[in-house]
């Protein structure tokens, strides 16, 4: 079997003249090398591919691959995760990972918001702002946190995103919308304990990989998970691998979400628990990062004692088991 590889390399983006903050979610060589270096060790033949137009330009020149391995985060706009995924729907070539229509629907927080509230995932009370003109229409109580929409890896978050009056609001969405132009999240602050719970599997068979408190030092964005505290994250954040009823209610909500969302083989959900000690949704990264030194799931996999090669071998038989291929079989 030849499985393909997509993805944005950071070097690439960096190069061409792209902020850091940017390209914060695109992949370097270590991640291409890992995830190539471990389907090889299962016995498949690989070929990077690259971004999507270099996935245009194999697709024009009659190239064609048995499965691909996308984690391309794409840029621009609001549906960029879903462009390799549409595509490759196109030419009827089956991928890892989410469809389309799902990636496009996770990337926007709202919506993604809407639909698990929709299912009965407790998830904080929110409000989408897409103009200036519209702040004075959020009736939400106080703290509010605010993030771009679409953002990833922390991006647009900083200490300024927990707002505790109305000037701080009108003040925050300004500059949010002005700088990531994109509509803005506003919701309710829960100040308690936040987790990341890795998931592997699709529908009936979707399990946990295990919950991970995150714990941020309050020196640094006063203890927001943010975009500087993820970019320095061994001076500033802390990782614990969590067990006992705290762990189970973090799974049962992830899961829940997981499902009601259609997400595929592997990924992420962010939770965290309210004043009453109750765990809420956040969002779902179904592209999460598969750095094997730095992205929370290897991390957190790595904690619980899941080698990243089975990490991968377990979204990999994800996705041969959804397209009627063959189980690898995992090779520690």
């Amino acid at each position: 079997m030849l499985i393909g590889m997509t993805y944005d390399l950071k070097d690439d983006y960096l190069a061409a003249g792209y902020p850091a903050e940017a390209v914060a979610e695109f992949d370097n060589l270590v991640t291409i090398d890992a995830i190539d270096d471990s389907l090889r060790l299962l016995g498949y033949e690989t070929i990077r591919i690259g971004n999507i137009k270099a996935l245009v330009a194999f697709l024009a020149q009659g190239n064609r691959c048995d499965l691909v391995f996308n984690i391309a985060e794409g840029l621009h706009g609001l549906c960029r995760e879903a462009q390799i995924p549409a595509l490759l729907d196109a030419y009827e070539i089956p991928y890892v990972f989410s469809e389309s229509h799902i990636l496009a629907l996770t990337l926007h927080k709202g919506m993604t918001k809407a639909v698990v509230r929709e299912q009965g995932v407790p998830t904080p009370d929110y409000y989408v702002i897409s103009d200036e003109s519209e702040v004075g229409s959020v009736e939400l109580p106080f703290p509010l946190f605010l993030k771009p929409v679409g953002g990833g890896t922390g991006m647009g978050i900083s200490a300024n995103s927990i707002v505790r009056d109305s000037l701080a609001l009108s003040h925050v969405s300004k500059l949010l919308l002005e700088e990531y132009r994109q509509p803005v999240l506003v919701e309710t602050y829960l100040e308690g304990r936040e987790f990341t719970v890795g998931i592997t599997g699709t529908r009936e068979n979707a399990r946990s990989t295990g919950v991970m408190e995150i714990v941020v030092d309050p020196s640094c964005d006063l203890g927001v998970y943010s975009y500087k505290t993820k970019q320095e994250y061994l001076e500033f954040a802390k990782y614990h691998l969590v067990g006992g009823d705290v762990a189970s209610e973090c799974e049962k909500v992830a899961l829940a979400a997981w499902n009601a969302l259609g997400c595929r083989d592997g990924g992420r959900i962010d939770v965290k628990m309210d004043g009453q000690l109750r765990v809420n949704f956040l969002e779902v990264n179904p592209l999460a990062g598969l750095n094997p030194v730095d992205s929370d799931l290897p991390i957190l996999c790595r904690k619980a004692g899941i080698s990243y090669h089975e990490l991968i071998t377990r979204i990999l038989d994800s996705a041969l088991l959804r397209v009627g291929k063959v189980k690898s079989q995992c090779v520690s």
